[in-house]
């Protein structure tokens, strides 16, 4: 697949749940949906301990530096400083993009929340961000009061020049209008996790194959490689 900003990579964004990947399941979990081709992996806690939440995010940075995918820490850049990870994403109420920057040096990936406003991309770019997340766009068990986002948000925001994610009850079954209408990833949580390893597995790399068939990096790729 071709190369976003910062390697990033046109895929699945794994979004680690409380509920839906526990303690005790949490680098299992990670693991499968790695074996199942995913770029991205994002560490997502609001209910731990600091001191759990430093044990689990050096568990995962562990495992994705292995995998060779970079680890996003949600909301919270000192952790990610920390524990070394790839960078963090922030949502709109979550410090500054530009301290988060400071923080972690340019090399970091940092990610904004979006929602369905263009003037809030323009703002994240204009202060460093990455990549974009946009959403959500279907009914979402974790975080059901975000605002309803039309795919064509997707398709404007392109003209930014940053990567972008879509984000919201996200599954195999409506992945592919996103990837058609703009996305480069795709950040999935409960149409991801929740089963078993090997079906989180086997669920990941169906995603991979949806952007395998629509993302136009990859088909261009493939009309290249054609005699």
């Amino acid at each position: 697949m071709g190369a976003l900003a910062k390697g990033l990579k046109p895929g699945l964004y794994a979004i680690t749940d409380a509920r839906l990947t526990p303690d005790d399941r949490l680098v299992s979990c990670v693991e499968a949906a790695l074996r199942g081709g995913a770029v991205l992996v994002q560490y997502r806690d609001k209910s731990a301990s600091a001191r759990e939440r430093l044990r689990q995010a050096t568990e995962l940075q562990a495992v994705c530096r292995n995998a060779g995918v970079p680890l996003i820490i949600n909301d919270d850049p000192e952790l990610a400083r920390r524990v070394g990870a790839a960078g963090a994403h922030l949502g709109q109420r979550d410090g500054s993009l530009a301290e988060a920057r400071r923080l972690l040096g340019e090399d970091a990936i940092l990610g904004a929340t979006c929602h369905a406003r263009l003037d809030l991309a323009h703002q994240a770019v204009a202060q460093g961000a990455d990549y974009l997340a946009f959403g959500r766009f279907h009914r979402s068990a974790t975080k059901p009061e975000a605002p309803a986002a039309p795919r064509s948000v997707l398709t404007h925001a392109r003209h930014l020049g940053r990567p972008i994610t879509a984000i919201g009850g996200i599954t195999l079954a409506n992945a592919r209008p996103l990837i058609e209408a703009g996305a480069d990833l795709l950040a999935v949580v409960g149409g991801l996790f929740g089963g078993t390893p090997e079906q989180i597995e086997a669920t990941a790399r169906a995603f991979q194959q949806l952007f395998t068939e629509h993302h136009p990096s990859c088909l261009s790729q493939s009309t290249g490689a054609q005699p």
